[in-house]
């Protein structure tokens, strides 16, 4: 049996779940979220614990089981403290600024780009060279900031780029002269 979906959820104080069928609900501080799950597993709410089971041993099934359960964890962790993720920017030049809802980006391109935050997420923008996206959603965090990377994924030569905190970039050596 998987070890991490037999793992009974406590719900905390200020945390309201609502299970319909295969709809799960979370209401807490910090906003709500909905998701729907797979129609075989069984999802119950006993006494403020929530319990993922499953109702046999097919590989579809069991794969399903942990992954069920650790979805409704994250769900209601974001309602009660929320997600971030930290991304840095190095080079010359490159910097990050925050206009009311929109994120301006140098990055060496002839235009700064211009991002508006997406619905449920808060970017942050503490200096220059630091960015931190903020949101109850971890999906949506994750996503949002692998999005924000996209546009200069640190280079091996110089470690120019956008990275993670804390991301290690490997450095090559560059061409050596004769």
């Amino acid at each position: 049996m998987s070890r991490i979906g037999k793992k009974p959820i406590e719900i905390p104080k200020g945390v309201d779940i609502k299970v319909d069928g295969q709809t799960v609900t979370v209401k807490g501080p910090k906003g709500e979220l909905t998701q729907s799950f797979d129609k075989d597993l069984k999802i119950e709410l006993n006494d403020g614990v929530l319990t993922v089971e499953r109702p046999n041993e097919i590989k579809r099934i069991k794969a399903l089981h942990g992954l069920t359960r650790t979805l409704i964890y994250n769900m209601i962790i974001g309602v009660t403290e929320g997600y971030s993720k930290s991304l840095e920017i190095i080079g010359t030049g490159y910097r990050a600024a925050k206009k009311g809802k929109v994120l301006s980006l140098n990055l060496g391109f002839s235009h700064p780009l211009e991002l508006e935050d997406p619905e449920g997420i808060e970017v942050e923008v503490p200096s220059a060279n630091s960015i931190i996206v903020k949101g109850n959603d971890k999906q949506k965090v994750g996503a949002y900031a692998a999005y924000i990377r996209s546009f200069r994924e640190p280079e091996p030569y110089k470690g120019k780029g956008i990275r993670y905190t804390d991301e290690y970039v490997r450095r090559k050596v560059g061409k050596t002269g004769k």
